[in-house]
Formats: C-alpha cells, sequence, structure tokens
C-alpha cells in the first residue's frame, strides 16, 4: 500500500482503503463546495473521480473554491481540479466533463458511478440529476443552499425529506415531489435564517452587472467535507465509519 495512503489504512484498515480504490464518485460543480468534496475523496484514495463542470475560475472565486489561485484565473475548472486530483493521488483515474449537466451528458456522467454528489447550483438541472441518479439506484449526496451562511454549527446532514429553513431544498424538495421522489435524498444543509439580500456586481468578463450571494470560506469547505463523510460511508461497509 501506498505510503500516503497508511494514516488512512490504519483506522479503518487496508481492505477498506482497497475498497475506496475500487470505487467511483461523481461530482457535479467543483466550485466552493464541490472543490472541498473532490479534495477530500482524493485524499482518501478514491480511485475514480468523475467531475463535472462548465466554469472557469475568477478572482472573486479565490475566497472560497480551493482550486481558485491568482495563477489558475481564467482556467476551466475541471482542468485545475483534475490536475490538483492527480497530484494528490497520480493512480486515480480521473475524468472530466467540461460542460454543464443536462440531457446531453447525463447518462455519460452517471454511468458507473458508485455515488453522486451533487453540488449544482440551478435548481433545474439540481432536480433533474438527482431524480436520474434516484431512479438509477446510485445513491446521491445532495448540497442545499451555503450562501450567506455564517455559522457552521448550524450545518446539517439529512434526508430531502427533513431538510426545513433552506429556501434551496425546499425548491428542490418541490421539484422533486413532482417527479414521485420525497425521501431517499441525503443532504447537508443549514436552517440558520439569513436575509437573501442579492449584492450587485460588475462582471469582469463581459462588465455587466449581476446579482451575487456573498459565501464564507469556512462555510463552503465544511459543507464539502460532509459531503465527502456522507459519500465515504455510503461507499465502506455499515460501520466502518
Amino acid at each position: 500500500m501506498k505510503e500516503q495512503l497508511q494514516r488512512i489504512a490504519l483506522f479503518i484498515g487496508e481492505e477498506n482503503v482497497e475498497i475506496l480504490q475500487g470505487r467511483c464518485a461523481a461530482v457535479a460543480g467543483v466550485g466552493a463546495v464541490g472543490g472541498f468534496a473532490v479534495e477530500m475523496l482524493a485524499r482518501s484514495g478514491i480511485g475514480h473521480i468523475r467531475i463535472a463542470d462548465f466554469d472557469t475560475y475568477e478572482e472573486s472565486n479565490i475566497n472560497r473554491q480551493i482550486g481558485a489561485l491568482h495563477s489558475t484565473i481564467g482556467r476551466k475548472k475541471v482542468e485545475v481540479m483534475k490536475e490538483r486530483i492527480l497530484d494528490i493521488n497520480p493512480d486515480c483515474r480521473v475524468e472530466a466533463i467540461d460542460g454543464f449537466i443536462d440531457d446531453s451528458n447525463r447518462d455519460a456522467f452517471l454511468e458507473d458511478a458508485d455515488i453522486i454528489l451533487d453540488c449544482i447550483d440551478s435548481v433545474n438541472e439540481k432536480a433533474a440529476l438527482i431524480a436520474d441518479a434516484y431512479n438509477r439506484g446510485i445513491p446521491v449526496i445532495a448540497s442545499m443552499g451555503a450562501a450567506l451562511r455564517k455559522r457552521t454549527e448550524y450545518i446539517q446532514i439529512g434526508d430531502i425529506s427533513e431538510t426545513h429553513g433552506c429556501p434551496l431544498a425546499r425548491e428542490v424538495r418541490s421539484r422533486l415531489r413532482k417527479m414521485g421522489i420525497t425521501e431517499g435524498i441525503e443532504c447537508v444543509y443549514s436552517p440558520e435564517k439569513v436575509d437573501f439580500t442579492y449584492r450587485e456586481a460588475e462582471n469582469p468578463q463581459c462588465g455587466r452587472k449581476r446579482l451575487l450571494l456573498g459565501s464564507l470560506p469556512f462555510v463552503t469547505s465544511v459543507f464539502g467535507e460532509k459531503m465527502a463523510e456522507l459519500a465515504l460511508r455510503r461507499l465502506l461497509p455499515e460501520g466502518v465509519l
């Protein structure tokens, strides 16, 4: 076993490290939350990681996205994160889908995946991905809203049916209910009360104004880390974690 995985093997056993090396985790969205989730999966020894994102890094991402550095501004997020995963674990099989998950590539994203981590912001595509994975019997860990939260102690895990106090979760629940899904989706969410006041800022790429929500790095990172924790629990035999 490689030295970099020894501390994990000492904790969960070499046989369980080998299980992780044989698993495929697919992460939709590798920004603030998804980037940290990918980081934890790579460092935990997941053998096959598939990532998808359509975006490029901007300077405004540096405050909260693990792949965002001054040296990566303007680069595709999936390209940067693929390089990062391979720098952490050169033995990992990494697939990068440069695009938004929709009807044209959802099958390729879900193929042979053992678990899906949903870090998509768009409600329509978020619900569509969750529903498709659920109907195929693939476990899903979904991130709900992390923006504007400031207290990590409020961050919770629970079934989609148990989520409360989160407007994004409410919208996703509503969409899934219309598709006949009322439970069975594990979520990371926060019921912390926030003032959803959008701030207007100029987009440096086009010079036009856009509406933004503020985010804190220690909140989005905890969201991502909790998603990775849940994913490892599902990928390993019951009781290991």
